[in-house]
């Protein structure tokens, strides 16, 4: 791949780098999008499952089916996108503010990382938001019960008519509007408001790449737009940036 020289002086030049994930960069890991053709979202009804109200109404039917993604993240392996954009952390301050909720980031390498809709490994409950890892619950498609207070316990990730959690969520515009260059990865960036990262990101002065197989909404906005999968063409940065650094 033949990468534009404006991008390969940016890359040479940068200090800090911020990658905005989406669930593209997991499909390459063979975890379902929500909206792609095969999305999760058409086999299932979002409102029917990803609402507290749901929750409260059925969470044995809710926990189970949480309990059925977990299993698929669980057996995933981070791809070479993931491990690309953890190994660049030898060369640059590297931030990644993910729409994502399967920890494939962290598990990859990563460790600064801006949780925009939460982590299914975690879980707390309604009443006193004691929290819990997955490991540490009995493995059940029955909604457990907090073993401090008895309250249900519900995974720690954002549903529909949720607030963000406002420290990841201004951790991340943060590393954004401080970044030198802004990778759009695998999200058409069109779920508000996390996709105020990369308007952030152009508005605060940051090159803007996006890296999707095919052209978004954003793509109009961006610096530079390379349309692939993520796991092919990120290590191939990772090569030209050994280059310019060696």
């Amino acid at each position: 791949m033949q990468f534009k020289q404006e991008f390969l002086d940016k890359l040479k030049d940068a200090k800090k780098i911020v990658f905005f994930t989406g669930a593209g960069i997991s499909a390459e890991s063979s975890i379902p999008t929500f909206r792609g053709k095969d999305g999760i979202w058409n086999k299932m009804k979002p409102e029917e499952l990803a609402n507290f109200d749901a929750f409260i109404r059925n969470p044995d039917l809710v926990w189970e089916w949480y309990q059925h993604r977990r299993i698929i993240v669980n057996t995933a392996l981070p791809n070479a996108g993931h491990t690309a954009i953890a190994e660049l952390e030898k060369y640059y301050d590297v931030s990644v503010v993910t729409q994502n909720i399967d920890d494939l980031h962290r598990r990859a390498g990563s460790t600064k990382i801006f949780e925009l809709h939460g982590n299914i490994e975690r879980n707390f409950c309604i009443e006193c938001h004691t929290f819990y890892n997955s490991p540490e619950l009995e493995i059940t498609n029955t909604a457990p019960k907090c073993k401090k207070c008895g309250g249900l316990v519900r995974p720690d990730v954002v549903w529909f008519g949720e607030m963000l959690p406002q420290d990841e969520f201004s951790g991340g515009e943060k590393a954004a509007e401080w970044s030198d260059i802004c990778f759009v990865v695998g999200t058409s960036a069109v779920v508000y408001p996390a996709a105020h990262i990369p308007i952030s990101a152009k508005r605060s002065g940051s090159y803007i790449v996006e890296i999707n197989i095919e052209p978004t909404e954003l793509s109009r906005y961006t610096d530079y737009s390379l349309f692939g999968k993520a796991g092919e063409i990120l290590p191939k940065i990772v090569e030209e940036v050994k280059k310019s650094k060696s």
